[in-house]
């Protein structure tokens, strides 16, 4: 695992540099500080740079990398909140997420989906009543099967960050990179084929709530994105699991949101696939002040299942997606300046 833990100096600059931002900014969602944050980023230490630049270089055979030992004052930060709807003037974690963005910052940008969480580009992962059985990250007492970051849409980001804020019940996050993996031949040259279909997992659903319309344009605009995601739900293209080099490949799978195939040959490929990365998957329990970015193109990632208790003490990540190239989704964003994907 590509992991750093942090100094005491370490932590001291961080947190002077986020207690300097916060006095500018009251929300990581503010265009201005969007734009800012690659500069501001330049301040963070050198060694937690260099480990971020060298996992975004190097792909390193983990295909993830943490950042441990954040200070994170449990009784500031509140309970564990019932929704991600209840946010109400300034966050309690502000400090936390401004770190995040500027880590995240180092990777590329980061995003958020008009679809999802009022269009937030921070999303809090914590478990909520109504969705405990839900194959979304606010369900509990199923576990969130392994699977790449919103792998059915071609503006996914490039990497999936998780800050842990609280996890007392220690639930572990799956992890594990599709390389190495051994497959055939024959299984490999498939999977690199458009023969396979990923719809849109439940997350984006409308019934879970994106982005409230303020004005008619913006209703517009919100309706827009839920007629695109119901559009690659109905009818969606076939696309190639494995891309890139075949020797380090890089994947797109989502198995729990993935068509069986009438297509016997594409899916034994598949089932191979499968088979291989279940063998392979990794846990690991994040403790609050741990920063875990996962490459989104060269690792999968899931949950265990747990127990909620919905007393403000279950468990609490914030989530963050990042894209290493903002233009691409130019045309699905309302401006140049956007981080939102509609």
């Amino acid at each position: 695992m590509n992991r750093i833990f942090l100094s005491s100096e370490e932590v001291r600059v961080l947190q002077t540099l986020a207690a300097e931002i916060e006095g500018q900014y009251t929300s990581v969602d503010d265009p201005a500080f969007l734009i800012e944050v690659p500069v501001m980023a330049h301040e963070v230490p050198r060694r937690v740079r260099t480990s971020l630049n060298h996992f975004r270089h190097l792909e390193s055979p983990s295909a993830h990398c943490l950042i441990s030992g954040y200070p994170v004052d449990d009784s500031r930060i509140g309970p564990t909140p019932s929704h991600w709807k209840s946010r109400e003037g300034i966050s309690p974690t502000l400090r936390e997420e401004i770190l995040f963005v500027l880590f995240g910052s180092l990777l590329g940008e980061v995003i958020g989906w008009a679809t999802q969480q009022n269009g937030y580009i921070i999303h809090d992962v914590l478990p909520i009543k109504s969705d405990e059985n839900a194959q979304i990250s606010t369900g509990s007492q199923q576990p969130i099967w392994w699977h790449n970051e919103d792998a059915f849409h071609p503006y996914r980001g490039d990497y999936v960050g998780l800050l842990c804020l609280r996890n007392a019940e220690r639930v572990a996050t799956t992890l594990a990179p599709v390389s190495p993996i051994n497959l055939s031949s024959r299984h490999l040259k498939i999977l690199f084929e458009p023969r396979f279909i990923i719809r849109p997992d439940d997350s984006h659903a409308e019934k879970n709530g994106g982005a409230q319309a303020e004005a008619d344009d913006t209703a517009d605009t919100l309706k827009s994105a839920y007629d695109h995601i119901r559009q690659m739900q109905c009818c969606p293209q076939k696309l190639a699991v494995l891309s890139g080099d075949p020797r380090s490949p890089f994947i797109r799978i989502d198995p729990y949101f993935m068509d069986s195939l009438d297509d016997d040959e594409a899916q034994s490929a598949l089932n191979s696939l499968i088979r291989a990365i279940d063998a392979n998957l990794s846990e690991v329990v994040l403790q609050p002040g741990d920063y875990l970015f996962v490459d989104n193109y060269r690792a999968v990632h899931g949950r265990k299942s747990f127990t909620a208790k919905y007393d403000g003490s279950d468990r609490w990540l914030k989530r963050a997606n990042i894209t290493r190239d903002l233009r691409k989704s130019r045309a699905s964003r309302a401006a140049c300046t956007s981080h939102i994907i509609m």
